[in-house]
């Protein structure tokens, strides 16, 4: 290191120099040249011109034998290595490492410190799989220049508390805990930022859009419910004091009527067209976690923190029925089958399944993922997505129950989940507030699972599907294995 930093009129200095460079790049030096035009031979002149003009160089003594090095700036460095990566943050990931690496050497050597006549050298290797020898490159760089199957991630300064597709247009409204409601057209080539309603006062829990999608109807912890036109941002509905404790759920039945559920258990059923609830339900003691209703419209499903899973009979505005407690919180729930089925999430990872219209007690168990779980969006009528704690949103086949993989994953717990109105796509939210969008096309092709068919319960809790991040390294050395029995033929 030191001897880098010597009076460049020490004729010592191009030689040395000369040495380090023949050595690093003995293997790839074509490949450099090629691809950054480089003309390694003016590297003694570049690192002159770089020396007048750069105070790294600037060792304060002309003495270049004296073994004193108090003169260097150990900044220097880490000055240069700061710029590199400015300049290459835009690269693909492939290239990214040995991008930064030529380029710390060629500052290093003289590079950028040219007179005004010289040409800005660019910091960016072009990506070709054409020009690669390695099989392993050529897929990386083939997986680089993919298109996109999904939106970009949605990345807010905020806490995200809740999001929800538009029922018509390509629209995500992400609610966050400053009470603000953000609105964002998504795409594949990318997303673009429409506006951001100022609603609440305190957090906002629970955002939804009308039926005819021109509304965005939200709740909060001050206890409001607020009505807000999406496109004017007027507010057209305002429910000041709708609860007596904070607001939690939210869930729009019809165009005019929605329900609400709050921290204390207290369900209500609202009807825009009057100024005050139409019907109070509190039958329970805990939060209220998810509210549900099928195609009908004749039910209402909450479940609640304290194990109850309470119907309401909506025409009749009365209790229907209220199942057994259990020992774990109802956290999310889904149809199936045709609405034949309920699907019902814990806090232990459990899925019950309860018939239809009865509620008391579940039929089926499938013990899920063995971690919390809060979320759960069906796909398909069979197939349905889930994810909690860990991060991970994981798919899985409803009875027959079978985990069918990984769809996509966060780096800490996933806040909320919701399908897109053509089902192509879903999106989730995390502790990290962000939005991630992940393509779940694929399940549309995805076949029925007979019951009593085997499986490998191990590898399916562990498998990546296409949507997930990242490949399963079988199908790595699988693929490798057909090759090397393809040659052997």
């Amino acid at each position: 290191m030191r001897s880098n930093f010597k009076n460049p009129d020490d004729p010592s200095d191009g030689s040395e120099i000369d040495e380090v460079t023949d050595a690093v790049l003995e293997d790839d030096v074509e490949l450099m040249i090629n691809a950054r035009g480089v003309d390694w031979s003016d590297d003694d002149d570049d690192i002159e011109d770089a020396a007048e003009g750069d105070p790294a160089y600037d060792i304060g003594d002309e003495d270049t034998d004296s073994d004193d090095s108090s003169g260097f700036d150990p900044m220097a460095t880490d000055s240069d290595d700061s710029m590199s990566d400015g300049e290459t943050g835009g690269a693909a990931a492939g290239s990214s490492s040995t991008t930064n690496k030529t380029s710390n050497r060629n500052e290093d050597e003289g590079g950028g410190g040219g007179g005004e006549d010289e040409e800005p050298r660019s910091s960016v290797l072009e990506l070709d799989e054409n020009e690669e020898d390695d099989e392993t490159v050529k897929a990386i760089i083939a997986a680089i220049k993919k298109p996109r199957t999904s939106p970009p991630e949605i990345k807010l300064e905020d806490f995200v508390t809740d999001i929800c597709f538009h029922p018509e247009r390509d629209i995500i409204a992400i609610a966050t805990i400053t009470g603000d409601v953000a609105l964002y057209e998504y795409s594949n080539d990318g997303n673009k930022h429409l506006r951001t309603i100022e609603v609440h006062a305190k957090a906002c829990r629970d955002v939804e859009f009308s039926t005819d999608g021109r509304n965005v109807l939200t709740c909060s912890k001050d206890k409001s419910i607020m009505i807000t036109d999406m496109e004017t941002e007027k507010l057209k509905k305002f429910y000041e004091s709708a609860h007596d404790e904070p607001i939690n759920k939210l869930h729009v039945i019809d165009e005019n009527i929605f329900a609400t559920g709050d921290d204390s258990g207290t369900v209500k059923l609202w009807d825009l067209r009057t100024k005050n609830e139409i019907f109070a339900l509190k039958e329970v003691e805990d939060y209220v976690t998810q509210m549900l209703t099928n195609e009908s419209g004749k039910l209402l499903l909450v479940t609640s923190g304290d194990g109850y899973l309470t119907t309401i009979n909506i025409g009749a505005r009365k209790l229907y029925v209220q199942s057994e407690p259990y020992e774990e919180e109802l956290t999310c729930m889904g149809t199936y089958r045709g609405d034949s089925k309920l699907v019902v999430g814990t806090s232990k990872g459990n899925l019950y399944t309860f018939n239809w219209g009865q509620f008391g007690y579940h039929s089926d168990k499938f013990p899920g993922v063995k971690s919390s779980m809060s979320e759960m969006i069906p796909i398909t009528d069979r197939i349905a997505c889930v994810a909690g704690e860990e991060g991970i949103i994981r798919a899985v086949h409803i009875a027959p129950f079978r985990n069918l993989g990984i769809v996509g994953q966060h780096s800490m717990p996933v806040e909320s989940l919701d399908v897109s109105n053509s089902g192509e796509l879903i999106a989730s939210s995390s502790h990290n507030n962000d939005v991630r969008f992940w393509n779940v096309k694929y399940f549309e092709e995805f076949g029925d699972i007979k019951y009593n068919e085997k499986h490998n319960s191990y590898k399916e809790k562990r498998h990546n599907l296409p949507s997930s991040k990242f490949s399963n390294a079988s199908d790595f050395f699988s693929d490798l294995a057909k090759e090397d029995n393809g040659g052997d033929e």
